[in-house]
């Protein structure tokens, strides 16, 4: 080839580059199309892609030797839909673009496919924990076994949040990845350990698909046009719709939307100027009252130590305490070292702002400067905006110390400090929205995670979410259905059934002591209960004795999947296995006594001597520690406090002391039989 034939095909490659078509095209697949994927089994499976517009795709499955024929529209886009047998495998899937009856550019061929059960595993971080970050029961064995499930086959969804419906795919890893001790550390044990229960029970391939993050609400989640339906939501999705698509330019957009909102906050809250993208400290009457404020130990939170004054609060909170500065550290600069707050904050030294962070995973440490800092009395506080669920300080090592010095060099901040709540979430204007960052806001995770799944062909899901939606527990018994209804409308199911299986929320935080406690926690495990009861094809794996105290991501996330397994096996599957504990059905009084009634209850039984976790009031609504007692297949209440009991509830809090199981050895699941206003439904 001479020069100026190398010139005239260089120029040729390039505009063919330019053009977005190669020059040896092929057909082009979404990660959800590799080798070693999993297919549902026994439906129209949907395969799709890109080819060169109005060229004919061709696509041959080996497992009957079919061959498919479609036509790629002007876009470049194709879909067909394969008949897919039993489950089994390995098999073969080559598709190949045909221009006049002749095949054109190179076939692809999917190789290790396998047909099976698909199941799509959502949620927040219970769901996210990896086998190996989280360091689940048995880390160690469990990562070896992974070597004997082969057939169980993993795709995890890269965490990307959009504006508006995206149809590209984004897959860690590039795809479907055989399970192995390497590839099953970084996927969901939830998900990993009901996909084994499934294999090991029905011995077909499993195919799982992880599409989840950390810290979501469900709303994200859910399509623009599905949540329309509740107009709470209409003005955060306009905004979402609205961002710019260049990253610049909702950068901008976001530092301007956050300045006006820093400016509505302070002139409605009235404790601080801003100006100039500052807060300043404004000591006012109403905030120097002494009475306005009590006490709270740091670290804590403070739904834990404050409920009975406040409740589920959420929005703005102060906390503040004076520091006895040595008298030669006065002017010179110091460091604070707050640690982790939960979830926003700004912070101020003697009035004056010295540092601002968003985000709950980060740990404060703010530069004094020395012209603040005086001998003697000085003032540290913290506006924290807590944006649903618990609020608080995690450090113990919290501290203020000279800049540049050694630790010895320090004085502790922890312990007690002073608390005033001052402007609840709902009377906050809606926080500004930064998609180069922010993935939690409505339908921009099921924009960038779930839309680009659709239409795959699914068996169903799997759901383990609730602990940043306590809050607005209410609101959920009609937001979970919504999600559920939206994704069943946008998947391919057999028999255009889709099974929705929901994990409860686990026992979490201080265990309890008070028999009246109120919880947003105990609301959302009752909303989730109400929606596995409602809604078609759901169900609910209780998880209420297997969570921690102090750790809200528990380790035993096998018992998770295999109660998930369980109700599949159940209600999918048809298997004739136990899948719940006993579950509240309903009461009589009798006279002094109130007789519970519950479905699931062969073999009702106490873990222990004598049944915990029952409470029962009378008229005046207050309740008393209770004395329980099985009897047959119903458990019947009373307490010498209470003459006449109107109302019983069981495991009513963050983290009961409760013991009722079924002979199987599944828990019971919390329940009150009042349906009294709760501590979460002012918050929707």
């Amino acid at each position: 080839m001479n020069t100026h034939q190398r010139l005239s095909m260089g120029l040729l490659l390039l505009a063919a580059w330019l053009m977005g078509v190669p020059v040896k095209a092929q057909v082009r697949l979404q990660p959800l199309f590799t080798d070693n994927m999993v297919l549902q089994q026994q439906v129209e499976a949907p395969v799709w892609g890109e080819a060169r517009p109005g060229y004919t795709v061709r696509v041959e499955t080996s497992w009957d030797h079919q061959v498919y024929v479609t036509t790629a529209d002007a876009g470049g886009r194709f879909m067909v839909k394969v008949a897919t047998p039993k489950a089994g495998g390995p098999y073969d899937i080559t598709l190949w673009e045909a221009k006049n009856g002749k095949q054109r550019g190179k076939a692809v061929t999917l190789h290790n496919v396998m047909i099976g059960e698909v199941w799509l595993c959502g949620g927040q971080s219970n769901m996210q924990m990896e086998v190996e970050w989280g360091r689940v029961k048995n880390f160690e064995e469990e990562v070896r076994q992974a070597e004997n499930h082969p057939n169980i086959r993993l795709l995890h969804v890269q965490t990307t949040a959009a504006a508006t419906p995206q149809t590209t795919l984004r897959a860690v890893d590039g795809g479907w990845q055989v399970c192995s001790s390497q590839s099953v550390k970084l996927f969901s044990a939830a998900g990993y350990f009901f996909g084994r229960e499934l294999e090991q029970a029905l011995q077909v391939p499993i195919g799982l698909i992880e599409s989840c993050l950390g810290s979501t609400f469900a709303e994200p989640w859910v399509s623009a046009g599905a949540l329309r339906q509740m107009p709470y939501f209409d003005k955060a999705i306009e905004k979402v719709a609205s961002m710019p698509t260049d990253s610049l330019a909702r950068e901008e957009r976001y530092r301007h939307d956050l300045d006006e909102w820093n400016l509505r906050v302070a002139q409605a809250d009235g404790n601080v100027s801003y100006a100039n993208g500052h807060h300043t400290l404004l000591y006012n009457k109403d905030f120097a009252k002494a009475e306005r404020w009590t006490d709270i130990q740091v670290p804590g939170l403070f739904e834990d130590q404050l409920k009975d004054r406040y409740g589920a609060f959420d929005g703005l909170v102060w906390y503040r305490r004076t520091v006895e500065i040595p008298a030669e550290w006065a002017g010179k600069d110091l460091m604070l070292r707050l640690g982790a707050i939960d979830d926003d904050d700004v912070t101020f030294f003697n009035g004056v702002e010295v540092g601002t962070h968003l985000g709950v995973a980060f740990n404060r440490e703010y530069l004094v400067p020395a012209a603040l800092v005086k001998a003697g009395k000085n003032e540290v506080a913290v506006r924290l905006h807590d944006t649903g669920g618990l609020g608080g300080f995690y450090s113990k090592e919290m501290r203020v110390e000279l800049a540049g010095a050694n630790r010895q060099a320090s004085l502790p901040l922890a312990g007690t400090w002073q608390f005033l709540a001052s402007m609840d979430e709902k009377d906050m204007p809606f926080y500004p929205t930064n998609l180069n960052r922010d993935t939690n806001v409505p339908a921009a995770l099921y924009n960038g995670m779930i839309h680009p799944l659709t239409p795959f062909a699914l068996r169903g899901a799997i759901w383990y979410q609730g602990e940043s939606s306590v809050g607005r527990a209410y609101q959920y018994r009609e937001l979970l259905p919504v999600l559920i209804n939206d994704w069943h409308s946008r998947f391919t199911t057999p028999g255009d059934e889709f099974p929705f299986y929901i994990v409860q929320l686990a026992n979490h935080m201080t265990p309890q002591t008070d028999p009246a406690e109120e919880s947003t926690w105990a609301e959302l495990r009752e909303a989730q209960l109400k929606v596995s009861q409602t809604m078609k094809n759901s169900g609910l794996a209780t998880a209420i004795d297997i969570g921690e105290a102090a750790d809200i991501h528990p380790k035993n996330k096998q018992e998770v999947g295999r109660r998930l397994g369980l109700v599949a096996r159940a209600k999918t599957y048809g298997e004739q296995v136990e899948y719940a504990g006993p579950q509240y059905e309903g009461y009589r009084q009798e006279g002094q006594f109130i007789r519970i009634f519950f479905s699931h209850a062969d073999g009702l039984q106490a873990a222990g001597e004598t049944l915990k976790g029952f409470v029962v009031a009378g008229p005046d609504r207050k309740f008393h520690w209770a004395e329980a007692k099985i009897s047959g297949n119903t458990v019947v209440v009373s307490s010498p406090e209470v003459d006449f009991p109107v109302a019983v509830r069981y495991a009513w809090a963050n983290n009961p002391d409760c013991n009722l199981f079924n002979a199987a050895g599944l828990p019971a699941t919390p329940f009150r039989t009042d349906e009294w206003p709760g501590l979460s439904i002012n918050n929707y």
